[in-house]
């Protein structure tokens, strides 16, 4: 009953100036940090799951910028925060972004496409590399990863299942 009322009154609030990615029966309810898998390299991490952040955000270090073949690529670091083990990652960069922190003070972040699991849910979406050291969670994950397939209870943490889950029941949600 309690999951019914909170999806109810998420949409009495939006009213005509939302819009709904999914059916509400289709949406699951995570909490604000859930357990994450990073597919390449096989990582797992904890996630904060924050509306107000329209893109998602990484912990990466060493982060170099090159090009190839035409091509703007970056090269990254990241740490297991609990064995400390580095994984060194190659991607394409699909974009850079203008960030404004809540200090005012703004930074540019390379974005690119990675994929995460959360709650048996494959997604390929984009996220911004930035040295998150200073945060208790390395990944932070944006409303638009969010929106294709969950509802944030603000009140409640890890609500959801870790992993990928089988194959078939993941369609790589593309955010």
């Amino acid at each position: 009953m309690k999951r019914i009322i909170q999806i109810t009154v998420v949409a009495v609030f939006c009213g005509l100036s939302c819009n709904l990615a999914a059916e509400s029966s289709d949406l699951k309810i995570l909490g604000w940090v859930e357990n994450a898998h990073l597919v390449d390299p096989e990582l797992d991490i904890k996630a904060k799951l924050d509306t107000g952040a329209e893109t998602s955000s990484l912990d990466a270090r060493i982060i170099k910028k090159f090009r190839k073949d035409g091509k703007r690529w970056i090269r990254f670091t990241l740490i297991d925060r609990d064995s400390g083990e580095e994984f060194v990652l190659v991607r394409q960069r699909v974009r850079t972004i203008g960030v404004v922190q809540h200090d005012g003070s703004r930074q540019t972040r390379p974005v690119v496409n990675l994929e995460i699991c959360v709650d048996q849910t494959r997604l390929k979406t984009e996220v911004s590399l930035i040295d998150r050291t200073e945060f208790n969670y390395p990944l932070l994950l944006g409303r638009s990863a969010l929106a294709s397939f969950a509802i944030i209870d603000s009140g409640s943490t890890f609500l959801g299942e870790a992993g990928c889950g089988d194959e078939e029941n993941n369609e790589g949600r593309n955010s």
